[in-house]
């Protein structure tokens, strides 16, 4: 049945407005203080709105206890049942399920300890495990469930880095398997790209966007959902569309990329990607900035560098490139923009085109 958030205000939260459909998979991304655990509480009916009401089928939630609503939730910080064994824990949900037999527990458990890398501790209790173990195991039982609810708050946070990416890439097709209503709460991007789904950007309390993942991305209908959906944040420049003309500073203009076309001359602020920040020029309508190297920031497979324009009046960018591509601090360098990478965004720092990649 369908989960309805009507008008729900709590703390921090304002207003929230939204669906959830019976099946489907919504993630919530935004920053550590957006709101994202106090909206899963709302949604499992662990915390009563002070304004607003959350329902299902008609039914405010608060009448019906989570355990009647079949509501999992993965907490950030990993829970699980002390005296019981990895297999024992996962094995708990099925067992309060009606109609589920021995064998088919068994057969449950140890295909989602596989799919979690966990199939090798099943004997062992959570004091053994280490931090990493603990959180696959809380995750594992939550997953157990078929059908219901299943909110997920951050649950890769507390795993190794390697871990945690090659989960991220394989939960969604976990999430196909399940029949539950999945809500995934995330502050990572890149975790939201990779799961698709629904997106709701969260910041402050209040909702900024709703849509697909990839719509989300390739069109922030602001200059804050733009910095929250890419790490590092979306690079911002000052510049004007006048007669024709894309102009980012004096010595650097082109003829108006098609995706400007419609736009009223005047001032804008664009935003461009810094993996859309180039040292080498792709294009021979390239834009061109000069700026000087503020810090070389290697991370074995990529480089990020901080990058302070010459003109002082322009905010500092970061480039992200692939490879260890080392720079000297205080180095110049020339960055390259194409000019179709580019949005622009009113002064109200609303979204007035998208870029035309």
């Amino acid at each position: 049945m369908t989960l309805c958030l009507e008008g729900v205000a709590r703390g921090g939260l304002a207003g929230i407005d939204f669906e959830l459909e019976d099946g489907s998979l919504t993630v919530l991304l935004g920053p550590t203080g957006a709101g994202k655990t106090s909206l899963l509480r709302l949604m499992a009916g662990l915390d009563k709105p002070a304004a607003g009401r959350v329902t299902q089928g008609g039914v405010d939630v608060h009448r019906v206890t989570p355990r009647q609503r079949k509501v999992g939730f993965v907490h950030q910080r990993f829970v699980n049942y002390p005296a019981k064994t990895v297999y024992e824990n996962i094995a708990a949900p099925l067992r309060q399920a009606q109609r589920v037999s021995r064998s088919e527990v068994d057969a449950k458990v140890r295909a989602i300890a596989e799919m979690l890398r966990i199939d090798g501790l099943l004997e062992r209790r959570p004091s053994e495990l280490s931090g990493g173990q603990q959180q696959r195991t809380a995750l594992a039982r939550a997953l157990t469930r078929e059908g219901g609810l299943l909110l997920l708050d951050e649950p890769l946070v507390n795993l190794d880095y390697k871990l945690r990416e090659e989960l991220g890439a394989e939960l969604r097709a976990i999430f196909a398997r399940r029949s539950a209503t999945l809500v995934f709460a995330t502050s990572d991007p890149s975790e939201a790209l990779a799961l698709g789904g629904r997106t709701l950007v969260l910041d402050a309390g209040r909702v900024l966007q709703t849509g697909s993942a990839i719509d989300v991305y390739r069109r922030p209908a602001s200059v804050r959902v733009g910095e929250l959906t890419s790490v590092p944040p979306m690079n911002w420049i000052s510049g004007r569309l006048a007669s024709g003309r894309l102009q980012l500073e004096p010595s650097s203009e082109v003829v108006r990329p098609s995706q400007f076309e419609a736009l009223p001359d005047g001032a804008y602020r664009f935003g461009v990607r810094p993996h859309h920040l180039q040292l080498d020029p792709s294009s021979p309508h390239s834009l061109k900035l000069t700026a000087t190297v503020e810090l070389s920031e290697l991370s074995g497979s990529e480089t990020f560098l901080h990058l302070r324009p010459a003109d002082a009046g322009r905010a500092p960018l970061v480039a992200h490139q692939a490879g260890t591509r080392p720079r000297s601090i205080g180095e110049r360098v020339d960055v390259f923009i194409d000019p179709k990478r580019l949005h622009a965004f009113d002064e109200a720092g609303r979204l007035a085109a998208a870029s035309g990649l």
